[in-house]
């Protein structure tokens, strides 16, 4: 179901609507200014002043208890009251409703809640009382008050209350205890207080006043005057004085200050009551009241707003959204009890009130409810304006949506409350959070996909987080569980929540981590040293760790194919029939496919300046790009230097976690980065052109070795094989061959895109076997003569017994049955013949003996040998040839002239090899053809000349 946007369901007060929230001012009313009719509307008009107040049960008490006084009952009615809570919580709020109904008398009846504080005290009507208001803030003893404007100028807090009281004539009682500024008595002090009707004596922010005049001596006089005052309140029947001495204001007082707010506080609690104002389950009803809009019917008989229909109708699906994940969410949420705390706050999250009541409070500077609305009145705005502009509105006001992107109103107004640095704090914010357009939570969420840039996730959280580990607490943190609840809301996957802590982790340079806890501090963390790092990471340094990690991903399977690592040039490659892995080099990436594909085949096609033979062997692994696995490389270099500096060692147990955590993740990271990377097969495809195979998504989970997964694919594509069929090979007989040499075989499989490439040139040997053995083939050898020697047909062969060159053959089943048939037509039972001759022809005799079946070796199941007759001579003797050969026609001349000696004995070969380029031999070629002669089993003995 979709969710009304809360804006769209309840209003802010008009001028947050119009986004010119008031100043702090508007929510830290004075006294003085509400006496002097000089106080914003809100407070002036008591019947606004109580529209929007919500009359908490410590405020309800209070009130009842002080009208139930002034009426003149002193059974459970104090006449002394000390205000002791927490600097903002409600103190002066609480004394501007007393004033009001003092002054106003039986007119407040009607009033909002007043019907409730009347029931409460047990009477029928407020009382008008006579007021006097002391405010030590602004009351200045030095110049005093009045003198100026025809009134006796008042220069003490007794002259001040005496001439509120009871004007002149009043002040006149204690003309000379002004003059001399000594503390009336008792007796002095009930003649100034009015006999014809109750009063009310009203003391705000007494130590700023005792502060003050230390030195001066009065501080000492105004406690006595305090204690006075008090003694006399206790024994009229309508006199009620109400004290508010602050007591969280702990950085701005001296010893001395604490020794005297000790002194006050134990004298008026010892004859008076003590009030605690602060009711944190309240909070949020007094919020609501203050901030937005409601009609009187919107209020219930108990002061608290009645939420409509749409509004319950979210609270009720973020209850059950809760339920269903509530082992995902903190521990101290009330789960069984979610609808109730969701309709309790509404139109916030109940999390965005909780954290100032779990963690802020706890910070010397931050006032409770005045802070609070502070607070709250510049996000409210800020909120309702941005739902009116964005298509996607929240159906709560969330922990996430804070406006710290407001650096004129709300980023001054909460460094205010949690104190430090500004300039820390606005580097920390503007960088990580938001406030710039390249913040990281910022960059992250454009970057991310719909569902998380739709509900600005990244943001959300980073947000969240500032909140929750802000607080007073030594290392205050955000958990997991905490941030879940404040970002996600019904209809979120909320596994996006771990996929966006990720990226904040890896990016943020003020968020610390440590054990899925969270934080943001003002110090920079390990992503802004590596951020500083990757900067002076050299390009030949990036280039060389680049290659030596695909080196060591692809070496992995190096036991399987032969690899071929970075060529340029095609003599780098080697052509033999074998299958050859070949991957390029990093730089020559798959981005202009036209152009990479023709110098895939160009290099394909070419050994140096002769024509490739086994053009079919080469399988091409390019790489996709090459700028994302540079950055890894990089990231993964940054690491390695931070971890190996010194300074790594003053890092702290979780850092130095984190520091070694990330190391081991840049190496994967990078090491995955190379299977991203390398997902594009060039090869020869069967109509001779080079064919592309693209491998997709590519991960090492995949397979074991990255060479493993892609022979894997080519073996999809029928592309390699482990095994070929003697039917195959007798399909694919070429037709003019009558034997075909085994060394050919093998080298059709490398030479020929027609036929699936063999995953080991050995493979051939099985197949050869195994026709042999089935009697789908003969396998033979030929000698000078044409005849074959050996014969072996339909018998079992071993694949090792299978020798593969240019000597050895294999023929079909139809002739070496002729072959068969031949040798019994023409030789008698006792005479048969030793060798086979294609095409047949008459019979060589033989020397009398037992024969073999093919040649002069141990016959299978036999026990002789036999020695064929030697061959009559035919033709010349001997043959030679002197002259020069090309270099380009060398494979020519083999295959035309000297092949069809090479199968018998006699030729003998003396070759005489000179090179001398223009250019000179590098010692390295020098030694490459020491190498290539010793592998061919020549001798080495290079004659060099300088």
């Amino acid at each position: 179901m979709n969710l009304r946007p809360w804006y769209k369901v309840v209003t802010p007060r008009e001028d947050l609507c119009e986004g010119k929230p008031l100043d702090a001012a508007e929510f830290a009313v004075h006294l003085d200014q509400v006496r002097d009719g000089r106080a914003p509307g809100v407070y002036q008009n008591p019947r606004q002043f109580f529209e929007r107040t919500y009359l908490t049960q410590n405020l309800t008490a209070l009130a009842s208890e002080a009208l139930r006084r002034l009426s003149g009952e002193r059974t459970e009615a104090s006449a002394v009251f000390n205000m002791a809570t927490q600097f903002g919580g409600g103190k002066t709020h609480a004394l501007t409703l007393l004033y009001h109904l003092a002054q106003s008398g039986p007119d407040a009846n009607s009033w909002p809640g007043v019907n409730k504080i009347l029931s409460k005290a047990g009477i029928n009507s407020v009382p008008r009382a006579a007021t006097a208001v002391f405010v030590g803030t602004e009351f200045d003893s030095l110049t005093g008050r009045g003198g100026h404007d025809g009134r006796p100028i008042r220069k003490t807090p007794w002259g001040e209350i005496a001439y509120q009281l009871g004007g002149e004539e009043a002040f006149a009682l204690v003309a000379e205890h002004e003059k001399q500024m000594i503390a009336p008595a008792g007796d002095v002090i009930r003649r100034i207080l009015p006999q014809d009707r109750p009063c009310l004596i009203l003391m705000d922010e007494l130590m700023n006043y005792v502060s003050r005049n230390r030195k001066s001596g009065l501080s000492v006089q105004f406690y006595d005057f305090l204690h006075n005052l008090s003694e006399t309140a206790r024994g009229e029947k309508t006199i009620v004085l109400v004290v508010s001495v602050p007591a969280s204001e702990e950085l701005e007082m001296t010893v001395e200050d604490k020794l005297d707010y000790e002194r006050i506080k134990k004298m008026l609690d010892r004859l008076g009551k003590a009030v605690i104002m602060s009711a944190e389950s309240e909070t949020s009803e007094i919020i609501r009241r203050r901030l937005f809009e409601w009609e009187l019917q919107a209020v219930g008989s108990d002061g608290k707003v009645l939420l409509s229909r749409d509004a319950k109708q979210t609270c009720s699906e973020y209850a059950e959204w809760i339920v269903d994940h509530r082992l995902q969410i903190p521990s101290w949420f009330p789960v069984d009890h979610a609808r109730e705390a969701f309709e309790a706050t509404y139109p916030f999250h109940p999390v965005l009130l909780s954290v100032f009541e779990r963690k802020w409070q706890a910070l010397p500077r931050f006032q409770q409810t005045r802070g609070i609305l502070r607070l709250l009145a510049i996000w409210v705005s800020r909120a309702y304006q941005e739902g009116y502009k964005r298509t996607y509105g929240d159906s709560l006001i969330g922990l996430g949506s804070a406006p710290l992107d407001d650096s004129m109103l709300f980023r001054p107004a909460l460094l205010e409350q949690l104190g430090g640095d500004l300039k820390q704090f606005e580097t920390a914010v503007t960088t990580d959070i938001c406030g710039k357009q390249d913040s990281h939570a910022v960059r992250l969420d454009k970057e991310a996909v719909d569902t998380i840039k739709k509900a600005c996730l990244h943001k959300k959280a980073a947000t969240a987080i500032f909140f929750e580990s802000n607080g007073g607490q030594m290392k205050a943190e955000a958990t997991v569980p905490e941030i879940r609840i404040a970002v996600a809301e019904p209809g979120l996957d909320i596994g996006n929540v771990e996929t966006v802590l990720e990226a904040l982790s890896n990016t943020c340079y003020f968020l610390c981590v440590e054990r899925n806890k969270y934080r943001f501090s003002f110090l920079k963390n390990l992503n802004k040293i590596l951020a500083d790092r990757r900067a002076s990471i050299q390009s030949s340094k990036i280039d060389e760790r680049v290659r030596n990690e695909i080196q060591k991903v692809f070496t992995c399977g190096s036991n399987i194919v032969e690899q071929v690592f970075f060529p340029e040039k095609s003599i780098q490659i080697p052509d033999r029939p074998a299958l050859t892995l070949i991957i390029v080099a990093p730089d020559q990436v798959m981005q202009d496919e036209r152009k990479t594909t023709d110098w895939v085949d160009t290099m394909t096609r070419e050994y140096g300046t002769s024509a490739r033979t086994y053009k079919s062997a080469l399988i091409w692994c390019i790489p996709d790009g090459a700028s994302t696995i540079r950055d890894e490389a990089r990231k993964a270099l940054a690491w390695e230097d931070i971890r190996d500096e010194e300074e790594s060692h003053r890092l702290d147990e979780g850092q130095r976690r984190q520091l070694f955590e990330s190391h081991q993740k840049a190496q994967r990271d990078l090491r995955e980065c190379v299977w991203r990377t390398y997902k594009n097969i060039l090869f020869l495809g069967k109509d001779n052109t080079m064919r592309p195979i693209d491998l997709g998504l590519v991960h090492s989970s995949a397979a074991d070795t990255i060479v493993t997964f892609i022979l894997n694919r080519l073996r999809q594509e029928d592309e390699i094989t482990e095994g070929y069929s003697p039917l195959k090979l007798i399909a694919n007989w070429p037709p003019a061959f009558t034997e075909w040499s085994t060394k050919s075989v093998r080298d059709m499989f490398y030479a020929s895109p027609q036929f699936p490439r063999l995953l080991k040139p050995e493979i051939i040997k099985d197949t050869i076997a195994r026709g042999v053995s089935n009697g789908l083939l003969a396998y033979v050898g030929k000698t000078g003569m044409g005849d074959y020697n050996p014969f072996i047909y339909n018998k079992s062969l071993t694949a090792h017994e299978v020798e593969i060159s240019d000597d050895m053959f294999i023929i079909t089943k139809e002739v070496a049955e002729t072959c068969l048939s031949t040798k019994k037509t023409s030789s008698s039972p006792d005479t048969p013949t030793p060798n086979y001759a294609w095409p047949p022809g008459p019979p060589v005799p033989p020397e009398p003996g037992n024969l073999s079946d093919f040649t002069g070796v141990q016959p299978r199941g036999g026990n002789a040998t036999v020695t064929p007759s030697p061959l009559p001579r035919a033709g010349a003797a001997r043959l030679a040839w002197t002259g020069d050969v090309q270099p380009q026609k060398w494979m020519n001349f083999y295959t035309k002239v000297l092949s069809k000696f090479a199968v018998g004995k006699g030729l003998k070969l003396t070759l005489k090899v000179e090179v001398a380029p223009d250019e000179g031999i590098s010692e390295q070629k020098i030694e490459e053809t020491k190498i290539a002669l010793r592998e061919l089993g020549l001798d080495d003995n290079i004659k060099i000349d300088d």
